[in-house]
């Protein structure tokens, strides 16, 4: 078993370099909590859904600009980084926005038993656990998390689609993602 300092390998840290945080699980676990809400809902339905759709949480200004594209009108509700800082940036990959920490990260979630993947046809669906919907609803109560919060549940409301067209949708808004070398920093 490895230290608990020991860091993680290169090819699970995020782009930036720095091993996944706390906050960048807290993150995922608000997305999938707020996807796994419904009744009918069996979570995010693929490591491509997910990278776009936390995408549009990390980066508040592409989510407007898409927002104001796709539904005039709609309020964009408060930006969850009151900072606008970015906490770890995401690189341009083969469909897009990706960050190589979500092995990590998912696999962090689903040790902890706070999200349960589940596997169908080789797609991977994250939905969180009672523990781990807990642990969610207790995070968004807090006066820090509950932007990221409203802000997944207007993910949901307005781009539950699925991973490839949520990669078309970001391909057509935003070229210079499109035109960008694979491994750029976003």
């Amino acid at each position: 078993m490895p230290p608990e300092n020991a860091e993680p390998p290169l090819e699970d840290r995020p782009a930036d370099g720095r091993p996944p945080s706390i906050d960048a699980q807290a993150r995922l676990l608000l997305l999938i909590d707020v996807f796994s809400e419904t009744k009918g809902s069996k979570g995010i339905e693929g490591r491509m859904k997910l990278a776009k759709l936390d995408f549009l949480l990390r980066y508040p200004g592409h989510f407007r600009k898409l927002l104001s594209a796709r539904r005039p009108g709609v309020d964009a509700g408060e930006d969850p980084w009151l900072t606008g800082a970015i906490e770890q940036s995401m690189i341009r990959y083969r469909y897009g926005p990706w960050d190589p920490a979500y092995y990590a990260l998912l696999g962090a979630l689903t040790g902890k038993g706070l999200i349960e993947p589940k596997h169908e046809d080789a797609v991977a669906t994250y939905c969180t656990t009672r523990s781990g919907h807990d642990v969610a609803r207790a995070l968004a109560g807090t006066e820090s998390w509950r932007p990221v919060r409203d802000r997944a549940r207007l993910l949901r409301r307005h781009f539950d689609l699925t991973g490839t067209t949520l990669k078309d949708l970001i391909y057509e808004t935003f070229p210079d993602i499109v035109e960008a070398d694979w491994g750029t920093h976003l």
